[in-house]
């Protein structure tokens, strides 16, 4: 099927999943919203969050998608389910990677970076639930990293500093895994990296999401198989020098050497 994917997020986070997204499946055409005039999410209300994300999927609909991909953690603990109820069309959420990092711990203590939108949702606190006997997984609400992203600050002093108030809690329980809840977070990544040491995996989500992605459009019969000119538009809603220069160290030309359309709305 001939028809683009919608992705959308808060902000210029869920472009790390669409990263993903391309090298993955290099046959598909990709709509990107991002939604930074509104980021963040995570201290919004859900009925907020659901208006918010409601009002993407119906653009990203117009735009002929046959596929969502909620690349936000907030907006899938908010609003996937109602999503789904309300539009007729595949949609992919995105949750923190607990499972993994509970199945790889050896310390049998986890750490979780995240918003409280994506803490307060059913599917964190569902899958928290099936590894409480066995693993300790201690939380951590990183306020300021998605604001500190949607400026394009990604290192620095002022990074580093954030960064530091909201891992050296987590490195004091003994964890061995911390799991980046949240799509900006991975922007921070080599910081994260130098602060917790060898001895600790980052994990984030954009992996098992775009896998699960992939499933879906092949188990839905929608998997595109070839795409001479394939397609990448990016829309968004805030500072157009910030993503512009995100989507030029990400992307830049993708593998087939095609420019990443920007749009701003």
């Amino acid at each position: 099927m001939n028809r683009p994917i919608g992705v959308f997020d808060s902000g210029i986070g869920g472009l790390t999943v669409l990263k993903e997204l391309v090298t993955r499946l290099p046959f598909e055409d990709f709509i990107y919203y991002a939604d930074s005039k509104n980021a963040p999410y995570g201290p919004k209300s859900v009925a907020e969050i659901i208006e918010l994300s409601e009002k993407i999927v119906r653009f990203l609909i117009s735009e002929d998608c046959k596929l969502i991909v909620i690349a936000c953690n907030t907006a899938t603990a908010a609003a996937v389910n109602v999503i789904r109820k309300n539009f007729d069309i595949p949609v992919v959420g995105l949750e923190p990677a607990v499972k993994p990092a509970c199945l790889n711990t050896k310390t049998g203590n986890i750490g979780v970076l995240a918003t409280e939108g994506t803490f307060r949702g059913n599917h964190f606190k569902t899958t928290s639930e099936k590894y409480k006997d066995y693993v300790t997984i201690h939380l951590q609400v990183a306020k300021g990293l998605v604001e500190s992203a949607e400026l394009g600050i990604f290192d620095g002093y002022e990074a580093e500093a954030l960064v530091s108030q909201y891992v050296e809690p987590l490195l004091s329980n003994n964890i061995d895994q911390l799991v980046l809840g949240c799509t900006h977070y991975p922007y921070f990544y080599d910081i994260i990296k130098k602060t917790v040491g060898s001895s600790v995996d980052v994990i984030d989500s954009a992996g098992p999401v775009a896998r699960r992605t992939k499933d879906v459009l092949m188990t839905g019969r929608i998997f595109r198989t070839e795409n001479n000119c394939r397609k990448i538009s990016v829309y968004s809603s805030g500072d157009q020098n910030v993503i512009k220069k995100v989507v030029d160290k990400l992307f830049n030309l993708d593998e087939n050497n095609q420019l990443v359309e920007l749009k701003f709305i």
